[in-house]
């Protein structure tokens, strides 16, 4: 059985599941999200706590088991608390700012570069060098996050580029300590 399948998804106050066919909505104080589940997997609200189980022991639906409970409980905690996801900018004259609904990020290029969030995305820049993604789809702020890396992903010898909060950037010596 798997381990991360088998616990159980608190229901807060306020939030409600509604099934049609093979759709799961989910909706909350900060919205509503959708999610395909699969036949293999049974979901069952029972005492304010949803219940993943399956049917069989095949590998697809082992497989499933763990998935479509983590996808519920990400939707769930997405609705209700929602996700953000860091951004810092390292290096001299990198600045990121808003124009009203984009994000203008100076990288070192010979232009600026003006980047358009989705409409359910939320981007806030407290300081020049942090960018902060905010939504309630977690899958949909990390690919908004990674998109904004992309344009600057962090270079291994001085580090400057766009990273995520706390990662750590591996540093190689320069072409001089090979002497």
């Amino acid at each position: 059985m798997s381990r991360i399948g088998k616990k159980p998804i608190a229901m807060p106050a306020g939030v409600t599941m509604r099934r049609d066919g093979e759709t799961i909505a989910i909706k909350g104080p900060k919205g509503e999200l959708q999610t395909r589940v699969s036949d293999k997997v049974t979901i069952a609200l029972e005492n304010a706590e949803l219940a993943v189980t399956r049917s069989n022991d095949e590998a697809e639906s082992r497989s499933l088991h763990g998935l479509t409970r983590t996808l519920l409980a990400n939707m769930v905690t997405g609705v209700t608390d929602g996700f953000t996801r860091k951004l810092e900018i390292v290096g001299v004259g990198y600045r990121a700012e808003l124009r009203g609904n984009a994000l203008l990020l100076n990288l070192g290029y010979s232009h600026p570069i003006m980047f358009f969030p989705p409409s359910d995305i939320t981007i806030e820049v407290p300081t020049a060098t942090t960018i902060a993604v905010t939504g309630i789809d977690k899958q949909l702020v990390g690919q908004v996050a990674a998109k904004i890396r992309s344009f600057r992903p962090p270079e291994p010898y001085k580090g400057k580029g766009v990273k995520y909060e706390g990662e750590q950037i591996r540093r190689k010596a320069g072409k001089s300590a090979g002497k």
